[in-house]
């Protein structure tokens, strides 16, 4: 990438609440919040509410980068391959524009911004209140998890190491 991004869009999959967090290359936020797609809608509706509702994002900041959250394995494969999904929409949207997709584990987002990769949702929330200076506390939780994978992407482009993963 070279120099630092100006933009950067985090995202924190998921098919009922996708959180997004987005932040310019002075760390600054200039927006979050979640997408949710309608519960009743069946699932490739969701799927598509997602992918648009990316898209426009993409389209409305025009980030240099998209920082996704790696996913875990869950007890339940379904859910796995739900989560999935929702992540592989996040990686088309930005494929569509060749924006470069980075990947970080929920650890890695935490340690970024609490400084320990066991911190609650709680603890990620007050601390991107305070280095982002915002007013209030940013909700949902999925909206300041996308903010600190933000911030961790941002880290990461200004200061690589070989214990991060990256995909393009």
């Amino acid at each position: 990438m070279g120099s630092k991004p100006k933009i950067i869009l985090g995202i924190d999959p998921g098919t009922r609440v996708t959180g997004y967090g987005v932040i310019d290359g002075e760390r600054n936020p200039l927006d979050y919040g979640c997408i949710k797609p309608p519960p009743k809608l069946s699932l490739e509706a969701r799927y598509h509410v997602l992918f648009t509702s990316l898209e426009a994002l993409i389209d409305r900041y025009q980030p240099q980068a998209v920082a996704v959250e790696s996913q875990f394995v869950l007890k339940n494969a379904q859910s796995a391959i739900k989560l999935g999904m929702a992540k592989g929409m996040a990686f088309l949207a930005a494929a569509k524009r060749q924006i470069p997709v980075y990947e970080f584990a929920p650890k890695q987002a935490k340690l970024a911004v609490v400084g320990k990769g066991g911190a609650s949702k709680i603890q990620v929330q007050k601390m991107i209140q305070a280095l982002l200076r915002l007013p209030i506390l940013p909700e949902p939780a999925d909206a300041a998890d996308a903010l600190a994978l933000a911030i961790c992407c941002y880290n990461h482009l200004r200061n690589p190491c070989t214990n991060t993963f990256t995909a393009s």
